[in-house]
Order: structure tokens, then C-alpha cells, then sequence
């Protein structure tokens, strides 16, 4: 995995592309935004392991990320 010197908020930490966090545009721009996509999605233990612990609750995984393996 690997290593960050900062976290940022806008990128996925598993890919580090942007995450599309709505919650995030809105406090960067200060507009108001429609509820984020992860609201609504279910995040299995496996993907949510993957994230590296110092990113954990620090920035959100992208759907690309979150979308199950078909």
C-alpha cells in the first residue's frame, strides 16, 4: 500500500482519484450539495480493511473503489 504524507479529503484513499464526495465539494465551495452516493451505499468489511489506517474517517473511498466485483 502506499504511503501518504497528508491526507486528502477529495481523493479516494485506495486509488487516490477523485472520491466525488458530496460532503466534501460542500465544504470546500460552501454550495450546497444533493445527499453524497455513499449514503445510500453498503461498504463490506474487505473493502473497508484495505484502507489504509491512517485514512480511515479521513476521506471517502470512490464508487469505482466501493462497486462490488462482479
Amino acid at each position: 500500500m502506499p504511503e501518504f504524507a497528508t491526507i486528502d479529503p477529495r481523493l479516494c484513499p485506495l486509488c487516490q482519484q477523485s472520491n466525488q464526495c458530496a460532503n466534501e465539494i460542500e465544504r470546500e465551495t460552501g454550495i450546497k450539495q444533493p445527499p453524497c452516493w455513499c449514503t445510500t451505499a453498503t461498504f463490506d468489511s474487505a473493502l473497508l480493511e484495505r484502507i489504509p489506517p491512517e485514512a480511515r474517517n479521513m476521506a471517502c473511498v470512490c464508487a469505482r473503489c466501493a462497486a462490488p466485483i462482479i
